[in-house]
């Protein structure tokens, strides 16, 4: 009786864990070949939201696609993007700068190459494209406030320690979409005038914007793996990762429930 009270548990925790699928998906921007991860919930039905994740500046490692399953275990449907192509992938942050400041160094093909992400997420079959979010980390916090800034049809972004780029003037008129940005007070990547030129733009230009700063934390403070990297600046905050994600997690609720 044992053993078979031992099966069912084993086989209800498989079924769980099987109802999470994923997807490779090759996609292109102009002639760059990209490739993400669709995740989603076979025990989900019907459209439901989708939502956008784009990785750090080490390229789209295990960490974007496990915090992708981690929302396709809410019941949404999660596409984590790839901002670099050609598996660029990496541990060291010489090449991760290198590659980050060729995509940043021109705005508008920054934001292209993100729009062409949410482009693939909004017209799969299982996403309702009325009900669209972005999250990003590090160089992904910042990449989907620049969606937000191009205009994007987007329910709400979420930026986790993000570099947080100010909206230009003609930029804050085009945001459509509601603001998180869930930042580390002990980061020294973030100098305060920044910070307040953040808060100015989204103020100036009338968004729902809030600004949720955790005492001590550092830059990368969601990602357990961040302390290995070395960086003096670079940590992992375990009650900010927990903290910042119940955030995300009630703000999305919302901002798919109100009326656009």
């Amino acid at each position: 009786m044992r053993w078979l009270i031992a099966l069912v548990v084993l086989l209800a925790a498989f079924g769980v864990q099987a109802e999470v699928h994923s997807e490779m998906v090759t996609y292109s921007d102009g002639d760059t070949p990209l490739k993400g991860y669709l995740y989603w919930d076979d025990a989900a039905q019907g459209r439901r939201p989708g939502i956008l994740v784009v990785h750090e500046w080490w390229g789209l490692n295990d960490y974007a696609r496990i915090r992708a399953r981690m929302l396709a275990e809410l019941g949404y449907v999660a596409f984590a993007a790839d901002m670099y192509g050609e598996d660029k992938v990496t541990e060291h942050a010489a090449d991760a700068q290198g590659w980050m400041k060729q995509i940043t160094a021109n705005v508008e093909a920054w934001q292209a190459r993100a729009l062409r992400g949410l482009q693939v997420l909004e017209t799969d079959e299982r996403v309702d494209p009325e009900k669209l979010a972005a999250v990003g980390y590090c160089f992904g916090g910042a990449t989907v406030m620049q969606l937000a800034y191009a205009g994007a049809d987007l329910d709400a972004v979420v930026s986790f320690h993000g570099s947080l780029p100010p909206a230009t003037p003609e930029q804050q008129s085009r945001i459509k979409a509601r603001v998180l940005a869930a930042h580390g007070d002990a980061d020294a990547f973030m100098p305060p005038e920044r910070l307040a030129a953040f808060k100015a733009a989204l103020e100036a230009a009338g968004v729902d914007w809030e600004l949720d700063i955790y005492g001590g934390a550092r830059h990368g403070f969601t990602n357990p793996d961040a302390t290995k990297s070395g960086l003096e600046n670079v940590a992992y905050n375990e009650k900010a990762d927990h903290r910042s994600w119940a955030r995300m997690k009630s703000f999305l609720e919302e901002s798919f429930a109100a009326q656009r």
